[in-house]
């Protein structure tokens, strides 16, 4: 977050302090943010003199977080049933609801006994679609999902303040912030290479955030009186917090879904070479580095300049501190604890059929392919084990989670 960013969002001083969630990208690997938040209710529930009522005024979204985001702003009037009902939607959720890949059964079974056949194959299926899967029934399940009206009901009765949805764009290079708000919002800002605008939030805004690249075909949008296409929210994505913090916020807990440590899945290469030794990465292990490139966020760095700022403007005397345009804002990340590469690799079984043999021609179900299928695992087993990890994170840091929502409610 630049330091231009904090100087002119301090510039909006709500009447009443506003909490923010961001939820970043990552495909099914989000899963894991609807354990954290299923747990967060769950703690809310049961603190005495705690209102039921939804607890963040604001909302963000990237890629299938924003899946997450909207579905939540959707339903923010029911309070914090709204978390259960996140929890129902995922367990419902399989891969047929989001892609198929449309690829003759010969070429997938031929994939298995020659990678090479596999990746020559897929790349032309990819060049002649715009993507390697169709994404077309994750329009249909978004439809019946995400309550469009639900948002601006929530909106209109103030169980929420802001929608907010991240895209980057293929025909610009900027990196878009879509709001929906009720307020007169004003101009939104301007930085270089990031920009927002306010316009009701569609399914077509959830459908560009979530386009991962060369998997899912890019989706168009206007802005600025014209059409741009759109992919995948989380490339580009320098501030990730910036938006919260325009939109007001004093307090922004996000969950991301970055991985671990992936050091035990460095030696994955192929077999056969001299003295037995690997030849070097699969396809696989190359496509899930490239996938996990997209989805590295620059969270973390992010979150230490928020805070490092905050901490600073405490420290200063409060007469000089209350004449700066700023703002202190608190900010708590959590990010999984363990390897989500080796929770997907132990459901790779999961996976559609032609999904499956695809990807097993390309090496990306074991070591460090198993990247890539995380992405795609939107199978029971996977969601199961990732919305209890995200249970299990939330509830070791539960002390700091109730201290954090504290008078967000």
């Amino acid at each position: 977050m630049t330091l231009d960013t904090i100087i002119h969002a301090g510039l909006t001083r709500p009447k009443h302090p506003v909490t923010a969630l961001v939820l970043m990208g990552g495909g099914a690997r989000t899963a894991y943010q609807v354990g954290v938040l299923q747990a967060l209710a769950s703690m809310l529930r049961l603190q005495s003199g705690v209102s039921t009522k939804f607890p963040f005024q604001v909302m963000v979204g990237t890629s299938a977080g924003a899946l997450n985001a909207a579905f939540l702003a959707g339903c923010a009037t029911s309070g914090l049933e709204a978390f259960e009902q996140l929890t129902q939607f995922w367990t419902k959720l399989r891969s047929h609801h989001v892609y198929e890949l449309n690829v003759a059964p010969w070429i997938t079974w031929a994939g298995r006994a020659s990678r090479l056949f596999a990746a020559l194959s897929l790349t032309r299926h990819t060049a002649a679609h715009g993507a390697l899967l169709n994404n077309m029934p994750l329009v249909d399940t978004l439809h019946h999902a995400v309550s469009l009206q639900g948002i601006e009901n929530a909106l209109q009765s103030k169980a929420i303040t802001a929608l907010a949805i991240t895209a980057s764009s293929y025909t610009s290079g900027v990196h878009w912030t879509f709001c929906h708000s009720a307020r007169d919002a004003g101009a939104g800002w301007n930085r270089p290479g990031r920009r927002s605008d306010f316009q009701p939030i569609t399914i077509e805004h959830l459908m560009a955030s979530s386009a991962i690249p060369f998997l899912f075909p890019a989706t168009p949008l206007w802005v600025d009186g014209h059409r741009e296409f759109f992919g995948d929210g989380s490339m580009r994505q320098v501030s990730p917090l910036s938006p919260a913090m325009h939109l007001g916020a004093h307090k922004v807990l996000v969950v991301g879904v970055g991985q671990p440590q992936r050091s035990g899945f460095a030696g994955d290469g192929l077999p056969g070479g001299p003295n037995g030794q690997a030849h070097g990465p699969s396809l696989g292990s190359i496509a899930g580095h490239a996938m996990a490139s997209v989805f590295h966020d620059t969270l973390q760095a992010d979150v230490e300049q928020a805070q490092r700022v905050t901490k600073t403007l405490q420290q200063l005397p409060r007469e000089v501190a209350g004449v700066l345009p700023y703002r202190n804002v608190e900010v708590l990340a959590l990010q999984p604890s363990q390897s989500l590469d080796a929770l997907a690799q132990a459901h790779a079984d999961e996976l559609p059929f032609s999904t499956r043999n695809a990807l097993a021609g390309l090496g990306a179900l074991r070591g460090g392919g198993a990247a890539l299928a995380s992405y795609l695992l939107f199978e029971p087993g996977f969601v199961q084990a990732l919305i209890a990890l995200g249970e299990h994170d939330a509830y070791a840091r539960k002390e700091e989670l109730l201290a954090f929502m504290r008078g967000s409610q």
